[in-house]
């Protein structure tokens, strides 16, 4: 039997959860959907500098896992900028942090908050 998925735990979904080309049709084979937990990856990684191990800290994961997720993430944006299509953010396994734990990457998790500190799941 497989292990339980643990969520992953992300600081702030994105200010905005689609992004393209503004002449794009948005028809289904021209929209990517990216999880918010890759979201968060590329965020860490890319944009604050994280390494894969702080990374993998952060979200509460595997640096294996991380490094899955990573990549995925990457292979979507090139997608999206290489070929012209929508990218949307949205699902995936993730749980707000509350913004009151000491390794809490954005400082200040409240002030970023979107839908009260529910996961997609409704726990």
């Amino acid at each position: 039997m497989s292990r339980p998925r643990k969520c992953r735990r992300v600081c702030c979904l994105p200010g905005s959860g689609s992004f393209g080309p503004l002449d794009s049709a948005l028809t289904e084979g021209r929209i990517v959907i990216m999880s918010v937990d890759e979201y968060e990856t590329i965020r860490l990684i890319d944009l604050q500098g994280f390494t894969q191990e702080e990374c993998a800290d952060q979200m509460n994961i595997a640096r294996t896992t991380v490094q899955g997720i990573y990549n995925e993430a990457r292979k979507k944006l090139a997608d999206t900028l290489v070929n012209g299509k929508v990218l949307r953010i949205e699902g995936g396994d993730y749980q707000l942090c509350d913004g009151l734990e000491k390794h809490c990457g954005c400082g200040g998790c409240r002030r970023h908050r979107n839908g009260g500190g529910v996961s997609n799941d409704g726990k």
